[in-house]
């Protein structure tokens, strides 16, 4: 919520600069970060990797993980004129992440 926070004020006082300012939320990327956290819930609690990766996955809407390139595709549309009335925003590029699994 911070750095949302942070965008919103950051657009508030730069918007008269004509200087945008937005926050991407990413979901569950699909990255090495990712595989390590997954691994390490699977030996934690006694499943094999694949299970515990569908754990995860089975609470986003669109089953899947985001790719590195979707979350760089939201920054180039944001950099260009297509977002040039866009600032303030939180937006996600995360396939409807409902939650965390426990």
């Amino acid at each position: 919520m911070g750095v949302i926070g942070f965008s919103k004020s950051l657009a508030i006082e730069l918007g008269e600069s004509n200087i945008r300012v937005n926050a991407i939320l990413p979901g569950h990327v699909n990255s090495e970060r990712f595989r390590r956290v997954v691994k390490a819930k699977s030996e934690a609690i006694g499943l094999d990797f694949e299970t515990t990766k569908k754990q995860y996955l089975d609470l986003v809407s669109l089953k899947r993980n985001v790719e590195e390139h979707d979350i760089a595709n939201m920054a180039l549309f944001l950099a260009s004129t297509f977002g040039a009335n866009i600032t303030g925003q939180a937006i996600s590029v995360c396939g409807d992440v409902q939650m965390m699994p426990s």
